[in-house]
């Protein structure tokens, strides 16, 4: 799924664990060579080059057709490559990592190419190069303390940080819910880290809050082997959700009565689906949660990227027309389907998307009877102003309920001028500092 980012350069083709990273020492002048040749195939537009030292899985998940089609969506967001500037490397278990340090026009990029034993490619990323987080100036650094934590099902453990403030506890907290793909616990989207925005800038005003990396980046290539493993996004989501609040309730300083969960994107979405599963859960907090069908969003999201410029290329109207074609597999969908050959439909297995039929968000959240805070971002072309609207349509009425809108604020919260874009997130800035102070005040005041 791409509700996160759109169809930003969040391309993951393979999902791998990248737990316990460490600089390599390993003899790597071969792989360099072989990494920088991928790049120099995409630059040549040689997809058929590009793919030849694919794995078997890699393979099957980025032929030449895709590879065309990830590296020409990558372009349309970041312009033309103009030269590779670095290159560094890591090794974790059974797999050796390079990086290559790319300027393009728009923005500089990694392109990240994970070697195998065999020194065949298993997996390639495009990520934002690294640059050291510089916290917002609404963030007192000597205001709290973190700590490492590990919990979750066994069998599917997550690392993530707790952020405590430093005072007289207990202190009310709040767990992190990423949205849709592989997040880490910063939910890093380009150069932008909106959790650790949000976590640090909470703990400053005396909220503790959870943050964690999501099973699907931890765990995501021992996903993709079990066959028999139906995911739907209660593995993906939701249990760990649920485990990240049982947590926080009995760890030391915590008010286990004034535990909150805070979703953003699909983690908003889901924030109905988890408050009946959660009944000690103080209240809820949805950041730019979608209220209509994913696949519904995805069209639109592809539509108005194609169209930034003002117009549809005849390239653009073909790719559209197949993204509707996958949607209305999608909305086509029957339990019966189950039983015949499984083919993803926009990166997903149809158990996800039955999943999902029929799930009206803000309809079920009429149930809630906790406190409930909805907070929207007037510029996010992911989820806009309509799922506002349903929103508020549906809950309006409650008392319960607290609405918040934004008129300048992107998905991600930050602040802009302008149509919103995917290079956008490409630029370095934080959440808004009203939005930490809004979620400050609902929870200290009462959650009015």
């Amino acid at each position: 799924m791409k509700t996160t980012v759109g169809i930003l350069i969040l391309l993951l083709l393979t999902s791998l664990s990248l737990i316990g990273q460490k600089k390599s020492s390993l003899p790597v002048n071969d792989l360099i060579s072989m990494a920088k040749s991928f790049v120099k195939a995409l630059e040549k537009e040689d997809y058929e080059a590009a793919v030849k030292n694919f794995d078997e899985t890699m393979q099957k998940a980025a032929p030449p057709e895709k590879m065309k089609q990830v590296w020409e969506t990558v372009l349309r967001q970041v312009g033309k490559l103009k030269r590779q500037t670095g290159i560094r490397t890591e090794s974790i278990p059974k797999y050796n990592i390079v990086y290559i340090t790319c300027e393009f026009e728009k923005a500089a990029l990694d392109i990240k190419v994970v070697f195998n034993k065999n020194k065949q490619i298993a997996g390639q990323f495009f990520t934002q190069s690294p640059s050291p987080y510089k916290p917002p100036s609404y963030v007192d650094t000597d205001s709290f303390t973190e700590k490492e934590i590990t919990f979750g099902v066994e069998g599917w453990k997550l690392p993530g940080t707790l952020s405590i403030p430093k005072g007289k506890s207990p202190f009310p907290a709040i767990v992190l819910v990423h949205g849709s793909g592989p997040n880490d616990r910063d939910e890093s989207v380009g150069a932008n880290k909106p959790f650790k925005d949000l976590a640090w800038g909470l703990a400053s005003k005396k909220i503790a809050v959870l943050r964690y990396d999501k099973r699907t980046l931890i765990h995501g290539k021992k996903m993709a082997a079990q066959k028999d493993l139906s995911l739907t996004v209660y593995e993906e989501t939701i249990e760990d959700a649920l485990c990240a609040v049982k947590l926080l309730r009995r760890t030391e300083k915590i008010d286990p009565e004034k535990v909150f969960i805070l979703g953003h994107s699909l983690g908003g979405t889901l924030v109905p689906r988890i408050a009946p599963l959660a009944p000690d859960t103080a209240g809820f907090i949805v950041l730019a949660g979608a209220a209509r069908p994913f696949e519904d969003l995805y069209i639109e999201q592809v539509r108005y990227i194609f169209m930034l410029d003002g117009k549809l290329s005849v390239e653009e109207k073909e790719k559209l027309e197949e993204a509707r074609t996958e949607v209305q597999k999608i909305k086509s969908l029957r339990k019966t389907d189950l039983s015949q050959k499984k083919e993803k439909i926009l990166g997903a297995y149809p158990e996800y998307w039955l999943d999902l039929k029929r799930y009206d968000p803000a309809e079920t959240a009429e149930s809630i009877k906790r406190s409930l805070l909805i907070m929207q971002g007037g510029r996010d072309y992911q989820v806009t102003k309509k799922d506002f609207e349903n929103w508020k349509k549906s809950l309006g009425s409650k008392e319960n309920v607290t609405f918040k809108f934004y008129p300048s604020l992107n998905h991600l919260f930050i602040s802009g001028k302008g149509p919103s874009s995917p290079s956008e997130y490409q630029k370095s800035d934080h959440v808004d500092e009203t939005v930490i102070e809004d979620i400050a005040h609902w929870i200290r005041n009462g959650n009015k």
